[in-house]
């Protein structure tokens, strides 16, 4: 990709287009956003994890549901996997980093409760483990990944695919689905 702003706007676009005109992955993102509709309604839970920028959309996620994205309501039962220091360093140094997302699963996870794990590569193993727990505990498990086929692929109930090898597009990408996921499910839960 040729760096300059009008190349980047133009693969942004296009990458963005290409969702929007994607029907089956619309749906596919609908059919999600039902289930777990179904799930917190049944008094579940949202459990998140990432690394990196992706820990930063797991933060932001929980952030609009516990808090609002458009208007007041009752929070939604979120967690951030990505916030507790004492935890994260605290095992990556005595254990190891592989386990940070897991080790938390385990702590915090119930049967049917939702694990999100968002990676660009779908191949971070800290999340691929966390996916792996959420599974034994009969969560449902979705990954958020970019087009290229991964580790989440095999892991994940469900995956949300980006049609991108771009990591920073793959990211803006993400902040627009799960944007959208949070809109529906606040106008769905309040």
């Amino acid at each position: 990709m040729d760096i300059n702003f009008a190349s980047y706007v133009t693969e942004h676009l296009k990458v963005i287009n290409n969702i929007n005109n994607d029907t089956k992955l619309i749906k596919h993102i609908d059919c999600i956003v039902l289930e777990i509709i179904v799930r917190l309604k049944s008094g579940k839970k949202i459990l998140v994890c990432g690394n990196g920028g992706s820990a930063a959309d797991a933060q932001h996620i929980v952030a609009e549901l516990v808090g609002k994205f458009f208007k007041d309501r009752a929070p939604i039962r979120a967690i951030s996997l990505t916030t507790n220091t004492s935890t994260l360093t605290a095992w990556s140094n005595d254990e190891t980093f592989d386990e940070i997302f897991s080790r938390q699963v385990m702590a915090l996870g119930d049967k049917d409760d939702i694990l999100l794990g968002i990676s660009t590569s779908g191949n971070s193993v800290n999340v691929c483990k966390a996916l792996i727990e959420a599974n034994k505990l009969g969560m449902y498990s979705l990954g958020l990944i970019g087009k290229k086929t991964s580790k989440i692929d095999g892991l994940a109930d469900q995956v949300i695919k980006v049609p991108s090898e771009i990591t920073p597009i793959i990211q803006e990408a993400h902040i627009m689905i799960y944007h959208y996921i949070c809109a529906r499910l606040e106008a769905d839960l309040s």
